[in-house]
Order: C-alpha cells, then structure tokens, then sequence
C-alpha cells in the first residue's frame, strides 16, 4: 500500500479506550476542518467492533458540528439491539465535549434473497479515462494555489471521471456525474474495514453535484457549503481495490439545501451501494453583506 494508503486505514481502526468507547485521529488534508468521510467511517469503524459475524448494509448519520483536525474525535456507541437476524448500532462522535456526528447503522447476518437491480450507466471504462491530474493540468494556471495543493495532495485513491468538468469555471451543466474511482494500491482488509473505506470515499463528489446546474464556481467566495447528513445502503461486497463506478445526480435544490444520490457499481455492473445526501447550498449577496 501506499503510504497514504496505508494511514487512512489505520486512521479508520480506532483505539479502543473503554467498552463501547472509541478514540480516533485526523489525517492531515491541508484543511480547517475534518473530512466528513473520515467521520462517517470512523464511526462505521466504531459501531463494527462491537458486532460478530454480521456486516453493516445500511448507515444514517447527522453531521452536526465541523471536526477540529488537531484534536482527536472520540467515538460512544450504544448497543441498541441485537436481533436474530439484525443488529443495531448508535454512534456519537464527540470533540471538545460536543457532538460532531450522530450515526445508526445496521448489521445483518448474511443471507440469501429475491435480487433485482436498477442497470449501470453506459459510460467508457476507466481504461479509457485520464486520471484526475491530468484533468486538472488542463484547467491551466487559472486554479488558485490553496486548491491545486489540496488537489495534488497524495490520495489514498485514484478518480477517472467521465465527461470531466471545469469546477472552477461557471458554467452551467446537467446535474449529474459518473466517476470510476478505486483504491492506488491493492490493500487486503476484512469486509467490514473495506466498507468503511466505501463509506469514507462516498463522501467525495455528492453535494458538488447539486451546484452544477447554477453556473457557480466552486472557488467563488460567495458559495457555502456544508453536508447535513449522509445514508448508506450496501447491497453487495465490492474490494474498493478495483474499479468501480460513482454515479450521482442531484434531483433537488431548494431552501439553502441540495438534495444528491448516488450509486456504485462494480465495473461487470453490479450494484454494490446507494447514497443520499442533503447539504447547506448556499450563495452569499456579498454587496448586502458589506
């Protein structure tokens, strides 16, 4: 694994400090605030060591407070049943005595169904794509020096997106998008450590795509933005060390709020994940404000 690689797991395997009480680091991502997708599966990590022989297929968490990256993120979980066939697991993520992230997730004893599922999008395989910094070479000098560091800054994974956009221009498109994404290096985990590094990578590119249809660039300083909450169904297991597919659309934008889902495939087109997604959109007058 990379090193990179390699930090974001053990970032996502927690200390334990208690029964049912966890304590969990930052990584360092050039940024003021915590990445809602370490929260997400931290606390996913969280709720998983206190559950056997069962694998999470839904989550529903609140982000409730931007995280502080220097201080640790301390993880409660209350054991809220265990079923025959169901498990339940309540998380709070806590920093300087408050609540940052409340979680629910759900474990199920693996068994066999009725299965259908919605077709994967036709899109070119990755193969075909250029990676991301490529993509960004060819937005020029035009991308301000905080954004392309925290662009270029090393990731533990690699994004190839389909019908690549200008982020920093504002232009108006559809509000939809496909990305093949997988991990830089091949990285052997149980299940349930590789559906926290799904949970943390989902949080990539959701709430983006409700802007795209308002011509705003993403570096205009008017624009705020800001996850809400965040849901997670897994439907089948998928190694995030091979391709697979992110396609999202946003259905909704009203009231300061974006409304955005997603799906994930397998590149043979199975379904292994949905997303749901609401945040804070909002674009500041600044004439008024002066």
């Amino acid at each position: 694994m990379t090193d990179e690689l390699q930090d974001l797991v053990d970032v996502l395997q927690l200390e334990q400090l208690e029964v049912n009480l966890f304590r969990g680091r930052s990584r360092e991502l050039h940024s003021a605030r915590v990445f809602g997708g370490q929260v997400l599966g931290q606390a996913l990590s969280a709720a998983g060591r206190t559950v056997e022989d069962r694998v999470v297929h839904s989550l529903h968490a609140y982000f409730l407070r931007a995280g502080d990256p220097e201080v640790p993120i301390v993880y409660d979980v209350d054991r809220s049943r265990d079923g025959r066939s169901f498990t339940n697991r309540r998380v709070v993520a806590i920093q300087h005595g408050r609540p940052i992230l409340n979680l629910a997730a759900s474990f199920q004893v693996e068994e066999e169904g009725l299965t259908h599922q919605a077709d994967m999008p036709d899109v070119p395989p990755p193969d075909e794509l250029a990676p991301m910094h490529v993509e960004l070479d060819k937005c020029g000098p035009g991308v301000p020096d905080k954004v392309r560091r925290l662009l270029e800054h090393q990731r533990p994974f690699e994004f190839r997106h389909v019908d690549p956009v200008d982020v920093f221009s504002a232009q108006e498109r559809p509000a939809h998008q496909c990305i093949w994404f997988r991990t830089a290096r091949p990285v052997d985990v149980p299940e349930h450590m590789n559906r926290c590094l799904l949970a943390y990578l989902s949080d990539y590119n959701l709430l983006p795509t409700a802007v795209f249809p308002h011509g705003v660039s993403f570096v205009d300083g008017r624009l705020q933005m800001a996850s809400l909450d965040h849901a997670m169904w897994f439907h089948h297991p998928a190694p995030v060390d091979e391709w697979q597919l992110y396609a999202i659309e946003s259905p909704s934008a009203s009231g300061g709020r974006g409304f955005t889902r997603g799906s994930i495939y397998r590149q043979d087109g199975t379904l292994v994940a949905s997303t749901a997604q609401e945040g804070v959109i909002r674009l500041w007058d600044t004439a008024k404000a002066e």
